[in-house]
């Protein structure tokens, strides 16, 4: 999917005499103009060094431009596509909830009536129903413009035409893997941009969803009422209470249950909270639980429990969402909000949980701080800063593939194995760049192999595992030899106890062979880099 430019042409071998004369003057230009501004930055260099008032002129790229997105998205096993910068209205349409007055209709042209992109998702979704056979499983970025009929606010980020970078695991895998590797590549990403101290906001929408059952809201509501909700991080709770009660007509008896819910934010510690409370015997909540503390397990091989906050008041406004939702917020990107105030309880409401906030609490809203003079506000604030909110988003949307027209996400999935031959692309070429996958023999030794890719990753090294807790060993050679990756790593029970891995370099059916090499769990990346 990666495609290159082609090369060149070599210049014709009966060029002209003129035409040879041309190409030699042409060449002496660029080397005398060259020469010309690498002469000029020395002397802007000499004159800077001479001047003890100014500091010496540095020839090198500022901080925070290092990063290449796109060699981060390699390193994780993706490739690129593109898709129109244009879609059918109707693939657009009923995507984005209360957003979808944002999107750009087009006139009707050639009796097709067309909107502009409102973002990169929907038509990635579009991409995988009309093009399931060929790519049930998908690793995608994706950078490119988008457009939103918004009201633009320039200090604040918000622009009616401007660029996302998106990410997006597409397959059927075991729960949580996927969504724990997007957000170690989120936290990647902004620590390689040196945005500053950042927090990632998660929540999960089935727990959302389980809230608003054994609160009492009606099924036609429940969209808007999570619309709601999702504006606590700007606005404070007398504010969204109101748009529930008076705009979308809300019991305020239920409105002040889902106040007492919405305010919790926290870390791993919140789930038990939320299990002593009536959410433990609702079903969606449940299982939304569930996938948050198998999440967190993961989080902590990838070291990045402590960038996240646990959420209950984010919930995301686009529709698609169906698991996993987060947020990434630089610390003080906004003013600090204003204290929660607490409401009374309803004789006829059920006790609520505690709304205490955890102490691991890391997000910039955890605690009220002191009041301040207008001269210090000016001084501590960043005006660009101030209402910038996400810098990152995303989350689970498991069936936005059968919403935009052909059949659900799983349904598709289910082809693989009979369409597997139409996806052989013998001499096309690779892919994706990975350069080592992981891979388990005997028990899954799932922690194990997510290890080895945080170390490889954390190298540099481009690698992969199965999103399974046990996969077959057919299915990883399969990967292997599908996407022609150089290196296999395997562990196994024996391996662990002898402190080695097995590394067995991919040559091709015909040249591969043997067992591979042991080498000592601690060489092995330097073993990889000397060969890579």
């Amino acid at each position: 999917m990666n495609y290159e430019p082609p090369s060149p042409p070599s210049p014709p071998t009966y060029a002209s005499s003129r035409h040879r004369k041309q190409t030699k003057q042409l060449s002496v230009n660029n080397k005398q103009n060259s020469s010309r501004l690498i002469s000029k930055l020395h002397t802007i260099q000499s004159i800077w060094q001479n001047d003890s008032k100014k500091a010496r002129l540095t020839l090198k790229t500022p901080k925070g431009t290092a990063i290449d997105p796109v060699e981060m998205f390699k390193a994780h096993g993706g490739c690129t596509i593109d898709t129109p910068v244009f879609e059918l209205r109707e693939i657009l349409a009923g995507k984005y909830g209360e957003d979808s007055k944002l999107i750009y209709d087009l006139q009707d042209q050639g009796g097709e009536i067309c909107s502009l992109r409102y973002d990169l998702t929907v038509p990635f979704a579009r991409f995988l129903a009309m093009n399931s056979a060929q790519y049930p499983t998908m690793k995608r970025y994706h950078i490119a413009k988008v457009y939103r009929r918004d009201a633009p606010a320039m200090t604040k980020g918000r622009m009616r035409e401007f660029y996302q970078c998106d990410f997006d695991i597409a397959g059927s895998f075991d729960p949580m893997l996927p969504d724990s590797e997007v957000l170690a590549i989120v936290c990647e990403a902004l620590t390689a941009l040196e945005v500053g101290d950042f927090t990632v906001k998660i929540n999960h929408r089935k727990i959302l969803d389980g809230i608003f059952e054994v609160c009492g809201v009606p099924a036609d509501k429940v969209r808007t009422i999570s619309s709601a909700v999702d504006k606590l991080d700007k606005l404070p709770w007398s504010e969204v209470r109101r748009e529930m009660t008076e705009d979308k007509g809300l019991d305020p008896v239920v409105a002040d249950q889902i106040g007492e819910f919405v305010k919790l934010k926290g870390g791993p510690e919140l789930l038990g909270q939320l299990e002593a409370t009536r959410l433990s015997s609702n079903k969606s909540a449940s299982a939304g639980i569930a996938d948050m503390k198998l999440l967190f397990t993961y989080l902590d091989v990838f070291g990045i429990t402590s960038k996240m906050s646990f959420d209950m008041s984010l919930a995301r406004g686009l529709d698609y969402y169906t698991g996993l939702i987060y947020e990434a917020v630089v610390e003080g990107s906004a003013p600090p909000p204003p204290p929660p105030t607490p409401l009374p309880l309803s004789a006829t409401s059920p006790p609520p949980p505690s709304a205490r906030l955890p102490a691991s609490e890391t997000s910039a809203s955890a605690s009220p701080r002191p009041a301040k003079s207008k001269k210090d506000k000016a001084e501590e604030i960043d005006e660009s800063q101030i209402g910038v909110g996400s810098i990152a988003a995303g989350g689970r949307y498991d069936d936005l593939v059968g919403i935009v027209g052909v059949e659900r996400v799983f349904s598709i999935l289910l082809q693989k194995e009979k369409e597997k031959e139409k996806d052989k692309r013998g001499g096309i070429g690779r892919r994706t760049a990975t350069e080592v996958f992981i891979m388990s023999v005997g028990d899954g030794l799932l922690i194990e192999r997510m290890q080895i890719a945080k170390e490889l990753w954390d190298a540099g090294i481009k690698a992969e595992f199965a999103y399974k807790v046990k996969p077959k060993l057919p299915k990883q050679w399969e990967t292997v030899d599908k996407e022609q990756i150089p290196f296999a790593v395997i562990i196994g029970p024996d391996e662990l106890a002898e402190g080695n891995v097995r590394v067995k370099e991919q040559k091709g059916k015909e040249l591969t062979s043997g067992d591979g090499e042991k080498i000592p769990r601690g060489e092995l990346v330097a073993w990889l880099k000397e060969r890579i």
